[in-house]
């Protein structure tokens, strides 16, 4: 029996089906005190949940449905270190990649020691590197840092450097992540053998875009470094929970930083293979990105379900799915610098919840995970935002923006920023008019324009639910609760439809089939077992 045959959950149902799914957000918006109720605020994060078609009564029975699922338990097992992974046996302590020893009772206090000393380690190579202490083969400071990985090992560095690019570092950033080898040669010729260092990222050091990547940089500091033991020793790093693999590949323990396989891919940028990330915005810096997630959460463990951000939207994204019958979530942030983070969060949700069997190995009956996409807002109003206007399906949608820009002061107006700040006030004024009209539809045209939007090829529906999340500014703080925030929400989730939010079975299957896929391009003999379309394919690449 799954959770839809539930008492919780059918009361949900009557409660849909008895007008609660069919009232209009304009409707809602006629009580005054609406967005009041239904918004929190977390120390520099502000959240605005009143765009969704949801009521008191909705959220208490959503709560209910909460309590009957025990997830202030599953909540308590998470922080404190138990094995909510059970199909791979593994506890989930990306949390305690975070805590910096503030951790009490949960947390997982007995891994706090292995953290802080591979966090030291990563402290001294990251001084020594920003430093220009860090020398190549010819005696030059390395100039430019090369991330090689994939998954979780790249877009995670990936999307916090570039969200904190206006905080300058000393060393270029760079990220490969293709197995094509495009990404790797246009990047190799831009630079220089005697100042490049590479990264090379992968949890289980098996990964063969990552190694394939990486024998290419090798081949290609071959070109100027003679000595094999020099290449490794001065231009590579390693970050893996393989140590031995990265000692037998050439990387010497000196060279090494480790995390644990405890700390899931997606889940993996508070730890070691943050490096990039330690290197854009320094030490001090990274610190304040693991505070602020660490906020976030002491905020999820301790605040009641009323009051708790990432149990308030994993629910409602729950209503929206399974009780609205809404399949997709587009994820608008409305800041440039943002740009990445759609891409992130794709991976984390469907990653995490891109499932179809429960914990007791059951198929579900009920839809799970929805279908994450989105781009910069002022880009995706000129490509997609037809449809989530004028479209056939419904979207829910997260505005994320920032009240505030760090490169300069709104407040102050000052001359030399006078253009920047009238360019922010628009994408603000964007992002609310664009959420708003997805909301209230033709209700949004102001009584002077009406007669213009009189025909049937202009008309606005409306009633597409969202959240604003608001930033004060984007800083490693907010970043850091930001990221955490959609986590737990997806955590919450998970509880819900009774699925593992931290397995990758689909991932890992992948990966293998591609591995015998290879092994027959190099055999083309071996390809006559497979399907006739692969066969095919196969000896068309290889005539």
């Amino acid at each position: 029996m799954g959770v839809e045959t539930s008492a919780a959950w059918q009361a949900l149902n009557v409660h849909c089906d008895s007008g609660a799914g069919s009232t209009h957000l304009s409707q809602l918006f006629e009580d005054n005190t609406r967005t009041e109720r239904f918004s929190i605020e977390l120390d520099e994060m502000y959240v605005d949940f009143s765009k969704n078609r949801i009521t008191d009564e909705t959220l208490g029975l959503l709560f209910n449905l909460a309590k009957q699922q025990d997830l202030s338990g599953w909540i308590k097992k998470l922080l404190c270190g138990e094995k909510v992974n059970d199909t791979e046996d593994r506890a989930v302590l990306h949390t305690a990649l975070r805590a910096q020893g503030m951790g009490v009772d949960c947390f997982a206090k007995e891994v706090q020691p292995l953290v802080a000393e591979q966090l030291a380690k990563m402290g001294k190579i990251v001084d020594k590197i920003r430093a220009g202490h860090w020398r190549g083969y010819s005696g030059k400071p390395i100039t430019d840092v090369v991330n090689i990985g994939v998954g979780g090992s790249d877009l995670g560095p990936l999307m916090i450097t570039n969200s904190l690019q206006t905080i300058k570092s000393p060393v270029n950033l760079h990220f490969i992540s293709s197995i094509d080898g495009t990404q790797t040669s246009n990047l190799l010729k831009k630079l220089s053998q005697e100042t490049t260092l590479f990264i090379l990222a992968s949890k289980s050091f098996s990964t063969i875009d990552t190694l394939s990547n990486a024998e290419t940089a090798k081949d290609w500091l071959r070109e100027k470094v003679k000595s094999e033991k020099t290449l490794l020793a001065q231009h590579f790093l390693g970050v893996s929970t393989k140590p031995d693999m990265m000692t037998e590949w050439g990387i010497p323990p000196e060279n090494q930083l480790v995390f644990w396989d405890w700390v899931g891919g997606r889940y993996s940028l508070w730890s070691a293979i943050g490096l990039p990330i330690a290197l854009q915005i320094g030490m001090d810096g990274f610190s304040e990105l693991l505070s602020g997630a660490h906020l976030m959460d002491s905020h999820f463990g301790t605040a009641p379900l009323e009051k708790n951000i990432p149990v308030l939207l994993g629910l409602i994204d729950v209503w929206n799915v399974n009780f609205l019958g809404i399949h997709d979530k587009a994820i608008l942030p409305y800041d440039a610098r943002l740009k990445y983070v759609p891409s992130y969060f794709e991976q984390l949700v469907m990653e995490s919840n891109g499932k179809s069997v429960n914990r007791a190995g059951e198929r579900v009956q009920y839809k799970t995970c929805p279908v994450l996409w989105g781009e910069v807002g002022p880009n995706a109003q000129h490509a997609f935002y037809q449809l989530l206007h004028q479209g056939t399906q419904p979207v829910m949608c997260d505005f994320i923006a920032p009240v505030e820009r760090d490169d300069f002061d709104m407040s102050s107006h000052a001359e030399k920023d006078e253009s920047l700040s009238y360019q922010h006030e628009l994408a603000m004024a964007n992002c609310f008019a664009q959420s708003r009209v997805l909301m209230l539809g033709d209700d949004a045209i102001p009584d002077a324009l009406k007669a213009a939007f009189d025909s049937p090829f202009k008309h606005y529906p409306g009633n597409q639910p969202s959240n604003t999340i608001l930033l004060k500014t984007i800083s490693p703080k907010t970043l850091g609760m930001l990221v955490a925030l959609y986590e737990h929400k997806t955590f919450v989730e998970g509880v819900i439809w009774e699925i593992n939010s931290f397995d990758q079975w689909g991932v890992e299957l992948g990966k293998l089939i591609a591995k015998e896929t290879h092994a027959a391009i190099k055999s083309v003999a071996l390809a006559e077992k497979f399907d006739a379309s692969t066969a095919s394919l196969i000896k068309r690449i290889t005539k």
